[in-house]
């Protein structure tokens, strides 16, 4: 119970009612003990009044008075002449004076709570103002324990009071908060849990239902989630029924490749002049699909083969790339350049880097050629001290801003014709060399792409 957040706030109930009424018993105790003294006061001005109409009464009268106005002595001050106006003897000496006339609040509850603790009778002085104007002053002397007793009664009724009070006040705040917000947030606790044992059932995603507008914001934030979730899972299961069907395709394709390449190298043997220029290109293309259809069903496999590294010569990759694209456009408007050192040798996986660098530039071909935009396509690289860097830039129209949002993300293609995977593979590609595959700028001025592979060994050997 105590663990439970219904448990936890009836017991902070309980409490804080407790404390407000101990912050509400001081001033009424003090309160009651400055009634009860002027009280006396008032009773013993009564009592003195018998003096005043007949100078001389008998002992037995006088002790009479004094008993019914529970004090030992009355003084009385009328027209500046102060006078014992009843007496009888002190059993003790007194032990403090309270004068009621300038009493603070503050004095008056500090007082109460000294007469609370202190036990046992006390000769007590109490000053005050006589009522109707009956004098200037009025002084008795009196037992404190009889101011005590009533002051304990007074204080118990009170203590009672508030502990009913504090259980019905604490049972009702209990039984609405339990109604308006645990019950409601175990509703939404059961609906993760009912959802947790079946995220692809749409079914159980929950719907808000709360009138508190917190705990239906956290419905609505829940509902959101789990609808993301629900589709995410959705994607990846037809991802993987993509992959196992892709897996089945590149088997069969890379045995038809391979008898292509077969008759390729035969035709690599030709002496026509065109023919004979044409085979190594035809020839390469030939190897690098097997090698895609080799990787495509590692792929299916959920392992992505790591990248062979080696060293080679960054310009003769990049110029493959660009003459097999200039090959694959008829658009004359797009022209392709590179601006590589022909010293630049960089360490990585040249199949990989080709495919990364082949995605680039065929999405930038097809961005300028669906618009119809003229322009040029362009590839440059440069060495420093820690990294290789290689950017593709183009003067296309510039990248839409919902492809930003989804830049990397598998089936968000900015062309309707591509598949949206181009720039996922490219990704996990850089990444498995250590490096990083980033969008440096887009707009209308064209858009530039940036690759950095690192240099050092020892980022290259962990990928590898």
């Amino acid at each position: 119970m105590p663990n439970t957040l219904t448990g936890r706030f009836l017991i902070l109930t309980i409490g804080f009612v407790m404390l407000a009424e101990v912050l509400i018993f001081v001033p009424s105790v003090a309160r009651f003990r400055e009634d009860y003294l002027l009280s006396r006061l008032e009773r013993a001005q009564i009592a003195s009044l018998a003096l005043l109409a007949d100078d001389m009464i008998d002992q037995e009268l006088e002790r009479e008075l004094l008993e019914n106005a529970e004090v030992y002595n009355v003084v009385l001050v009328r027209d500046q002449v102060r006078r014992l106006a009843l007496s009888s003897p002190i059993p003790e000496q007194i032990s403090a004076t309270y004068d009621l006339r300038d009493a603070s609040s503050w004095g008056l509850m500090a007082d109460a709570i000294r007469t609370l603790l202190r036990g046992g009778d006390r000769i007590i002085r109490v000053i005050g103002e006589p009522v109707r104007e009956g004098g200037e002053l009025i002084e008795v002397t009196m037992n404190a324990g009889a101011l005590r007793v009533a002051m304990v009664e007074y204080g118990l009724r009170i203590l009672v009071l508030s502990a009913v009070i504090s259980i019905i006040t604490a049972l009702l705040l209990f039984l609405a908060v339990r109604r308006l917000m645990v019950k409601p947030i175990r509703g939404v606790v059961d609906a993760m849990q009912s959802y947790a044992a079946a995220p692809e059932d749409a079914r159980r995603i929950i719907e808000p239902s709360a009138r508190v507008v917190e705990l239906r914001d956290a419905e609505m934030a829940l509902q959101s989630l789990q609808t993301q979730l629900t589709g995410a899972l959705r994607q990846k299961d037809r991802l993987a029924q993509l992959g196992g069907a892709v897996a089945k395709i590149s088997h069969d394709l890379r045995n038809v490749l391979t008898t292509a390449q077969l008759f390729a190298d035969r035709i690599e043997g030709s002496t026509d002049p065109t023919v004979a220029r044409m085979a190594p290109k035809l020839l390469g293309s030939i190897s690098r699909a097997i090698s895609i259809c080799e990787s495509t069903l590692a792929f299916g496999r959920a392992e992505e083969p790591p990248p062979q590294l080696s060293r080679f010569p960054l310009a003769d990759l990049v110029e493959d790339v660009l003459e097999g694209e200039r090959l694959a456009t008829s658009d004359e408007g797009v022209s392709f350049s590179a601006d590589v050192p022909g010293t630049l040798v960089v360490r990585a996986d040249a199949e990989q880097l080709y495919r990364v660098l082949g995605n680039l530039v065929r999405n930038a071909r097809q961005a300028m050629t669906a618009t119809g935009s003229e322009g040029e396509i362009g590839v440059s690289a440069e060495e420093t001290e820690t990294d290789w860097r290689i950017r593709v830039t183009d003067t296309g129209p510039g990248l839409p801003p919902k492809a930003q949002e989804h830049l990397f993300q598998p089936f968000q293609s900015a062309s309707k014709r591509g598949s949206g995977l181009g720039l996922t593979i490219a990704n996990e590609l850089v990444r498995g060399h250590g490096g990083s595959l980033s969008l440096v700028s887009t707009g209308r001025g064209g858009t530039c792409f940036e690759i950095v592979l690192p240099r050092a060994v020892v980022a290259l050997d962990a990928a590898e």
